[in-house]
């Protein structure tokens, strides 16, 4: 924490967008072992076998209870009402009072009145906020991500993806796999614990989720990593499942919409060291033009009318009128190459230098996508994938240019240059792009997607 509020950091730069273009705050790290053995070999067990990856440390819990909890979260999402089902978790989707995009996480709905919401700062910060500051008939206990959390997480996640998931669930539990439906929840014995089971997948293929307390986890890991020796079970470290959500199609970090005159109590009580930070080539200086709306960034299928929500007025009227879609755009392999290796010998200053499997170097990446001169997009996460042998980004482009094979242009650099540690001396370049569907994967466009 710095002590400092994101209003009077704005307040002193005197421009939002100078606060967290300039921001020291670097993209989320996965506090967890960044290789196993190696990313690709990591990457290709959710094709090829099944990848066991820890989401215990990185994300919040918010556990909400109380005679408001479900009015609470109908009044702050966009979902449907009707999807306030027991048993049942769904994609929290969180607009502000124009209908743009402040955050998305996964809310569990585990009993009557009683819901964990998973989710990044951004979302789970806004929860909080408005519990606290709201009148309602609320109890909220927070367990934050293990960068800032003193001790133990309260409850162990680990999930299970890949064609040999479901063998590996039977192995474990020595009884037929739950039938569940997609997002539908269970529960299982492993190892002589109880542990919750939600039906999921992220990388494009089939999975389960796994959570329980934390006293259980090392017995759990232990019996998932014996058990699931023989069906290739491969342990995947940070760098990996950071890129598992290129192949999903996820945006994981969309710009917050937080920054009207509406939302200044927020970011006075917001300490600034949460605010994140803009990277990458589009710049404006008015903070709205990085705002996006549900639909620009395909969890529209997330927004119902039927219920009073917040925003909601305002993004029916966004709703009549989807300028952009998201897309997944495939980098032209010879300019990537070229990029690559401009850090190599003294003839001209480098491209940006380009991280992998992950290359985005903010929290909130956003590259111009240009179609000739004229800027037609915003690329929002980028990096590599081994089982594609392909470098992809996903994006919002203007639905004129969505079409599948449409080519454009990724603009990856600044120039001017931020003042963020993270942004060494470079010169900006341009890097050819096919459009391709986002998910990227075809099952997870033809798979679990669809339901």
């Amino acid at each position: 924490m710095t002590g400092q509020s994101l209003q009077a950091a704005i307040d002193e730069a005197g421009s939002a967008v100078e606060v967290l273009r300039n921001a020291t705050s670097r993209p989320f790290t996965f506090p967890v072992t960044p290789e196993f053995t190696n990313w690709r070999s990591e990457q290709a067990s959710w094709r090829d076998s099944c990848a066991l990856l820890d989401q215990s440390h990185h994300m919040a819990d918010l556990f909400v209870s109380g005679p408001d909890a479900t009015r609470f979260f109908t009044w702050i999402g966009t979902n449907s009402a009707a999807a306030n089902q027991v048993g049942r978790a769904k994609q929290l989707v969180a607009v502000n009072h124009d209908g743009y995009v402040i955050g998305d996480g996964i809310l569990f709905h585990l009993a009557e009145e009683s819901f964990d919401l998973v989710a990044l700062p951004m979302l789970a910060d806004w929860v909080e906020f408005n519990i606290r500051t709201g009148d309602w008939d609320i109890v909220l206990e927070r367990d934050d991500h293990s960068l800032i959390r003193e001790g133990d997480p309260t409850l162990f996640r680990y999930e299970l993806q890949g064609p040999n998931a479901l063998a590996i669930i039977e192995k474990v539990t020595g009884a037929p796999a739950p039938e569940l439906k997609f997002f539908h929840m269970g529960e299982v014995e492993i190892a002589g614990a109880t542990v919750g089971v939600l039906r999921h997948g992220m990388a494009g293929q089939p999975g389960f989720e796994l959570w329980g307390p934390w006293e259980h986890a090392a017995a759990v890991h232990a019996r998932l990593l014996s058990d699931g020796a023989e069906y290739g079970i491969t342990q995947v470290g940070a760098k990996g499942y950071s890129s598992a959500n290129l192949a999903s199609g996820w945006v994981p970090s969309p710009p917050p919409a937080i920054f009207g005159p509406e939302l200044e109590e927020y970011r006075r009580w917001l300490d600034l060291s949460k605010a994140g930070s803009f990277g990458g080539s589009f710049f404006s200086p008015d903070v709205s033009d990085y705002y996006l709306t549900p639909y620009d960034i395909g969890l529209g299928r997330s927004v119902s009318f039927d219920h009073e929500f917040l925003g909601k007025e305002a993004l029916r009227s966004l709703s009549e009128n989807q300028g952009r879609t998201k897309v997944t755009l495939v980098w032209n392999d010879e300019d990537v190459e070229r990029a690559l290796g401009s850090i190599l010998g003294r003839d001209e200053l480098p491209a940006k230098f380009i991280e992998l499997p992950k290359s985005r170097y903010a929290l909130y990446q956003t590259d111009r996508v240009l179609s000739g001169a004229k800027s037609v997009g915003i690329s929002l996460d980028v990096g590599y994938l081994a089982n594609e042998r392909a470098f992809l980004s996903l994006a919002t482009i203007d639905t004129e240019y969505a079409a599948t094979g449409t080519e454009v242009t990724v603009v990856w650099g600044e120039d001017p240059a931020s003042r963020k540690g993270q942004v060494e001396q470079h010169r900006q370049v341009e890097i050819r792009a096919t459009v391709a569907p986002a998910p990227f994967s075809a099952y997870a466009r033809g798979g679990y997607r669809d339901r």
